[in-house]
């Protein structure tokens, strides 16, 4: 089998194995960064204040900005087997939030310090890679499993499992006591949303791509203004820090690594689509034995990545769709772009005190571009569902996937009387609609039938 003809070329300034002169190279890198850094460290900030992680946070985000280098470089370098060679950037993952809190917050009912809880997730994301590394040589053959209609319900769910931590946030954070939902926390909320939208639509793209940013540092200067910004505990951070590997233990639970691992599977698809899409956008063949190296190579990246993520302190990483539309925008479709990426995220990963800038962000200022994010998420998956025929069949499967995922949100105490494994493991939406909607997708025979059209 050979490759297929690849696409028509896009506008390329530089094509993936061109080897662009420092100073495009950097700025090309500049603006990958800017498209990136708060997807970067925002999950950080999210797991961090949700479960109280305090003093520990700065560190975290120097963490997730040294592993993103690293997996960048992987992913980009193609080692051996592992990565898929194109202009791909690493990151945290959004997709993994509502697991890791779940565990988080489990550890945290027993007693468990910030400490326990990370040496829980990091080693429950360790195990979980494996899931990952596993599936990226079958990757090709799981069609039958993972349908854009299982993906598609489970993207949906992350989404709108997320708002509630987004809008908590909003109205001023868990520990605001009188001060949350004050007209103040709302109106910095309020304002963010309306800087990100504004900046969404405008017609330059380097303002589009920085709009979430730019709403933050809005956000951030108002806040500052009336006095709702503390920057006592900034001068309080290590300038510089040294990754150290498995720095708070390793734990492991058999019922909370169940959610997890399903979430791999999940973006294991994610990163399928996405490197797809960066092919396409770097005038890559789409088909055929170098796509398909590709893309198992990337799916194989994501999974050791993850793991070098657990074991250097910070939460599983996979592909940034974001950065397809920094190579589109600025022509740039050269690997060689990424090692620059790789290096400047590297160096910011040894200064714990630019995490710690992070955190003087008032919870209703990151609340407010939260809550865009997680929306968009769940958007995202809606879109994966609109984009293929719904028919009879398809109905009934996002019809009880939702009822079940969305249903033990709302109401959690709904399964307190089954055992106690089955309660920590389908207390999670995300698991539960999965599940469902793979077991209905097997069960449910396709047939031809009524299809909902306009």
């Amino acid at each position: 089998m050979t490759d297929t003809t690849e696409q028509e070329r896009p506008h390329l300034i530089y094509r993936l194995t061109d080897t662009p002169p420092p100073a495009p190279a950097f700025l090309a890198a500049f603006q990958h960064i800017l498209a990136s850094i708060v997807g970067i460290v925002t999950p950080t900030l999210v797991i961090g204040g949700a479960l109280g992680l305090g003093e520990h946070v700065p560190y975290l985000i120097a963490m997730a900005m040294f592993v993103s280098g690293v997996a960048t470089f992987i992913q980009c370098r193609r080692i051996g087997p592992v990565g898929s060679g194109l202009l791909s950037l690493q990151g945290t993952s959004f997709a993994f939030l509502g697991v890791i809190l779940a565990a988080g917050f489990g550890v945290k009912a027993q007693g468990g310090t910030p400490e326990d809880m990370l040496a829980m997730i990091f080693g429950l994301c360790l195990v979980g890679c494996l899931v990952e590394v596993i599936l990226s040589q079958f990757i090709d053959k799981m069609d039958r499993i993972i349908t854009p209609t299982v993906t598609g319900i489970v993207i949906t769910v992350i989404g709108l499992s997320l708002v509630k931590v987004g809008f908590t946030d909003f109205a001023g954070g868990f520990g605001a006591g009188d001060e949350f939902g004050s007209p103040a926390n709302l109106g910095l909320g309020l304002l963010v949303v309306v800087v990100i939208v504004f900046f969404s639509f405008q017609k330059n793209p380097m303002l589009r791509i920085s709009a979430i940013m730019l709403g933050l540092i809005a956000g951030l200067i108002v806040a500052t203004a009336f006095g709702k910004v503390n920057f006592s505990g900034l001068g309080s951070q290590p300038l510089f820090a040294l990754p150290m590997p498995f720095k708070y233990g390793f734990s492991f639970d058999l019922t909370l690594f169940v959610p997890i691992a399903f979430v791999y599977l999940i973006t294991a698809i994610e990163t399928t689509g996405d490197l797809t899409a960066n092919s396409v956008i770097s005038g890559e063949p789409v088909s055929g034995p170098t796509y398909l190296k590709r893309i198992k190579g990337g799916v194989l990246a994501d999974g050791v990545n993850s793991g070098i993520a657990a074991i250097f302190n910070t939460f599983p990483n996979t592909t940034f769709s974001q950065n397809n539309g920094v190579i589109q925008m600025t022509g740039v479709a050269s690997r060689h772009v990424g090692y620059y990426i790789a290096g400047i995220l590297v160096i910011l990963g040894f200064f714990p005190i630019i995490g710690g800038v992070f955190i003087l962000l008032p919870k209703s200022v990151l609340g407010g571009a939260t809550l865009v994010l997680f929306g968009s998420i769940a958007v995202a998956g809606i879109r994966i569902l609109a984009s293929q025929e719904i028919d009879h069949r398809k109905i009934y499967i996002m019809a009880i996937s939702f009822g079940l995922g969305l249903g033990v949100t709302l109401v959690p105490d709904a399964i307190k009387q089954l055992p106690d494994i089955i309660q920590k493991v389908f207390a999670t939406p995300i698991t539960l609609s999965g599940v469902s909607a793979i077991l209905l997708s097997l069960v449910i025979p396709e047939k031809s039938g009524a299809t909902i059209k306009d």
